[in-house]
C-alpha cells in the first residue's frame, strides 16, 4: 500500500463543509477575523463553487421575512413542526435572514421583480429567482471575503474530514480534525484549531432510496451528504436533538422535481387517481386532519400532515398514484387573458416557467419529463413521497443541541438554552449551522447561510476571548491515521485470494471476496435494515418497538463488521468513511424513534404501537442523546420545550 504524507495546518477558525451554511460562515468569519487578527480555514469535501444542496441551483429563496415579523415566521415554523422547535433559534434566523437575501442580490443573484420593482413572491415567505448559478455566485463572494485575509485565509477543496480531534487535556473541547485528500497527492490532513464550525450537510442514503438499478444515486437531497455533520459531532460527545425527525419530501416521481412553484405560484391542485382533492377532503369537518388537533385542520397544513393525507389515499384507499394537475392550473391562469391571442401567449409563458422551475434546480426532472413525452400543459404528472432524509434546514429538525442567543432568552430558558456562545454545541469550541443545528427548521438556503453567519461571528468572539490553542495528541493522530487507511490495507492484503489456491490468483470479481466487504454493499446493508425495520418507504413508513429493536441488533452487527470493509482506492476509502458516518446517524435515529413513544409526525413515520399524538406526555419535550465513543454507550435525554414567546393564533403561509 502506498504511503500517505501528513500535512498539518494550524488555524484559529476551521469551517468544515462547503454548502450554504459553510459559505455564510466563511463570509462572516472573514469579516470579523480580519478585524480581530484571526486565521480562517475552510475545508470542503467537494469543489466549493458547486458544493452543497444548492449545487445544481434553486428556483426560489424559501425564507425571506420581508415585511413580516420574526414572530410571524416562528408561528409558521412551530405549526409545521407539530409544536416542537427552539423558539430562540428560529427567531434569531428570522430577524437576520432578509439582510442575507439583500446581500445575495448585491453579490449578483437575479431575483425576480414585478413592473413596480418589487420582489415576486412564490408564497408568503418565498421569492422567485433565476438560481441556476445561486451557489456559484455566493461561493465567489465567500472566496473574495477569504482572500481579504491574505495568508490568514484559505479554502481547501477535495478533502473529506473523517474525524474530529479533541484537546489532549480536555475531552470536551474540540482541538482540530483529520481528513483525507481525495485528489492527488492524497495527503492525510491534520487540522489544529481553536474552534470548529461543523457544517457539512445532512444525510442521504441512510434509508433505501426509491431510485434503484439504473437510477441508483438519484435522490432529492445531494447523494454525497452522508451524515458527516451529525456523526462528527456525536462522536466528539456533543448532545444531539430530534434525530427522530426525518423529512420526507413529496416530489415529482423519480426525478424529485420541486412541487412548490406548482402549489404556490401556479395554485395547482394535487389529486388522487380518481380525482379527489385529498387535502380539501382532509380539511373538511370530520376529515382526517381533525384527528391531529391542535395542529391539523389549521392552515398552513403541516408538511407531515400533507404527506399523511397522500399516504392515506395511496395505502389505505388504494386511490393512487397521486397526480399534480399541471394542465388544469396552466389552463386556469391562461384563461384569464382578454382574448385568444393573449391566451396563447400566456400559455407559452407558463409552459416556459414550468420547465424553468426544473432547469433552475432539478435538471434531471426536465430530462425525465422529456424522455417520457410529458407535456405539463396537456396532462397531469405523478408525485410521490420519497425515502426519508436527515435535514435540519428544511422541514425536519435533526441536529446538534446548540446554545441560542442571549438576548432572546427569558428567565426560564436562559439556563437551558444559552451557555456562552451562539450556535456552540455542548462541546466547547464546536459550533454548527444549517443542517447541523437541530430545531431551527425551515431556514432553507438563505436561513442556512444566515445561521452560518451567526455561528461564525460567535466563533470569532470565542477565539478572541479564549486565545489559548488546544493541544492535539499527535500519538493519537498517528493511531487515527493508521485506522483511517486500514480499509485500503485490508484490500491489499486480500486482493490475491483465490478459492482454488489461497496463495495465488484472484477471485472472479474484486467486489466479491470472502475476506472483505465492498463499501457499496455495506451501504446497501444499512439501507435494507433501515427501510424494513425503521420505517422506510418499503415498510410504508411504519415501525414499532419490535421492529426498531431488530434494527438496533442488525446495526450492531454492521458496526462489528466495519473492520471487514475494504477499499480498493481513495474513492472507495471515502465511501467507507461515508458509511461509518451513515451508520452512526442510523443508530441515533433508531434510538430516538424508539424513545419517543408516539406518532408526532404522521407522514414522516408511524409508530404502529403508539399511533396517536400524545400531547400531554410528549408535546412539550425534545428527545436528545449523547454517545460515548469510548464505551459505545448511549444516553437518552428529555429536554423541555420552553416557550419564550406565547404565540396566539397561528399565522398562515
Amino acid at each position: 500500500m502506498q504511503e500517505f504524507a501528513t500535512k498539518e495546518i494550524t488555524t484559529d477558525v476551521l469551517i468544515i463543509g462547503g454548502g450554504m451554511a459553510a459559505t455564510g460562515s466563511a463570509v462572516e468569519a472573514a469579516y470579523w477575523g480580519k478585524q480581530n487578527g484571526q486565521k480562517v480555514t475552510v475545508v470542503d469535501k467537494a469543489a466549493f463553487d458547486r458544493s452543497g444542496a444548492v449545487a445544481m441551483g434553486l428556483s426560489a429563496i424559501n425564507q425571506y421575512t420581508g415585511e413580516n415579523s420574526p414572530i410571524d415566521y416562528l408561528s409558521y415554523v412551530q405549526q409545521d413542526l407539530m409544536g416542537l422547535c427552539r423558539q430562540d433559534l428560529v427567531m434569531d434566523i428570522a430577524r437576520h435572514v432578509s439582510g442575507s437575501v439583500h446581500m445575495f442580490e448585491g453579490f449578483g443573484l437575479p431575483i425576480w421583480k414585478d413592473a413596480e420593482g418589487n420582489y415576486v413572491h412564490e408564497g408568503r415567505w418565498q421569492l422567485m429567482i433565476n438560481g441556476e448559478s445561486y451557489k456559484l455566485i455566493l461561493a465567489e463572494a465567500a472566496k473574495n471575503a477569504i482572500a481579504t485575509l491574505g495568508d490568514d485565509g484559505e479554502i481547501i477543496e477535495r478533502v473529506f474530514v473523517t474525524e474530529l480531534l479533541m484537546d489532549k487535556n480536555d475531552k470536551n473541547r474540540v482541538a482540530g480534525a483529520v481528513g483525507i485528500d481525495i485528489r492527488e497527492p492524497y495527503d492525510f490532513y491534520v487540522f489544529k484549531c481553536k474552534v470548529a464550525i461543523v457544517a457539512c450537510g445532512g444525510a442521504v442514503h441512510v434509508f433505501r432510496p426509491r431510485s434503484t438499478g439504473e437510477g441508483l444515486g438519484r435522490a432529492w437531497y445531494p447523494p454525497w451528504q452522508s451524515g458527516s455533520t451529525s456523526a462528527l459531532m456525536q462522536k466528539a460527545g456533543a448532545e444531539m436533538t430530534s434525530q427522530e425527525v426525518i423529512f420526507i419530501p413529496a416530489r415529482f416521481k423519480d426525478g424529485y422535481g420541486p412541487v412548490g412553484a406548482w402549489f404556490l405560484l401556479f395554485k395547482a391542485a394535487a389529486t388522487t387517481a380518481s380525482g379527489v382533492n385529498y387535502m380539501e377532503e382532509g380539511f373538511k369537518e370530520g376529515g382526517e386532519l381533525h384527528n391531529w388537533l391542535p395542529y391539523g385542520a389549521v392552515k398552513p397544513i403541516p408538511t407531515c400532515l400533507r404527506n399523511h393525507l397522500m399516504m392515506k389515499a395511496i395505502y389505505e384507499k388504494g386511490d393512487g398514484p397521486i397526480l399534480m394537475q399541471t394542465a388544469d392550473a396552466i389552463e386556469r391562469i391562461a384563461s384569464e387573458a382578454p382574448d385568444e391571442k393573449a391566451k396563447k401567449k400566456k400559455m407559452k409563458e407558463l409552459e416556459a416557467e414550468a420547465w424553468e422551475d426544473f432547469l433552475d434546480m432539478t435538471i434531471s426532472q426536465a430530462i425525465l419529463w422529456a424522455s417520457k413525452n410529458v407535456y405539463p400543459e396537456k396532462q397531469p404528472s405523478e408525485i410521490a413521497p420519497s425515502e426519508p432524509y436527515f435535514i435540519g434546514s428544511h422541514s425536519g429538525a435533526s441536529g446538534a443541541w446548540c446554545s441560542g442567543p442571549e438576548d432572546l432568552q427569558n428567565d426560564a430558558s436562559k439556563s437551558e438554552y444559552f451557555w456562552g456562545y451562539n450556535r456552540m454545541s455542548t462541546v466547547t469550541g464546536m459550533f454548527s449551522a444549517g443542517d447541523g443545528v437541530g430545531l431551527s427548521s425551515h431556514k432553507f438556503s438563505s436561513g442556512s447561510f444566515t445561521e452560518g453567519r451567526i455561528a461564525a461571528k460567535a466563533a470569532i468572539k470565542f477565539c478572541v476571548e479564549n486565545a489559548d490553542m488546544p493541544e492535539v495528541d499527535m500519538d493519537k493522530v498517528s493511531y487515527i491515521k493508521e485506522k483511517t487507511y486500514a480499509p485500503m490495507k485490508l484490500y491489499e492484503d486480500n486482493k490475491g485470494y483465490s478459492v482454488v489456491d489461497e496463495k495465488k490468483g484472484y477471485t472472479y470479481s474484486e467486489e466479491i471476496n470472502p475476506n472483505y466487504i465492498d463499501p457499496k454493499m455495506f451501504m446497501f446493508r444499512i439501507q435494507k435494515i433501515m427501510d424494513e425495520y425503521a420505517a422506510g418507504w418499503g415498510s410504508q413508513y411504519t415501525c414499532s418497538a419490535i421492529t426498531l429493536n431488530i434494527a438496533l441488533d442488525l446495526l450492531k452487527y454492521c458496526r462489528e463488521d466495519l473492520d471487514k470493509v475494504a477499499a480498493r482506492d481513495i474513492h472507495e476509502l471515502m465511501r467507507y468513511w461515508e458509511n461509518v458516518h451513515r451508520l452512526l446517524t442510523a443508530e441515533a435515529h433508531v434510538r430516538h424513534k424508539l424513545f419517543r413513544e408516539e406518532t408526532r409526525w404522521p407522514g414522516y413515520y408511524y409508530r404502529a404501537d403508539f399511533p396517536k399524538l400524545e400531547e400531554d406526555a410528549w408535546g412539550k419535550v425534545f428527545v436528545n442523546s449523547k454517545w460515548d465513543d469510548e464505551t459505545g454507550e448511549w444516553e437518552m435525554i428529555k429536554r423541555d420545550n420552553i416557550d419564550i414567546i406565547k404565540l396566539g393564533e397561528v399565522v398562515g403561509q
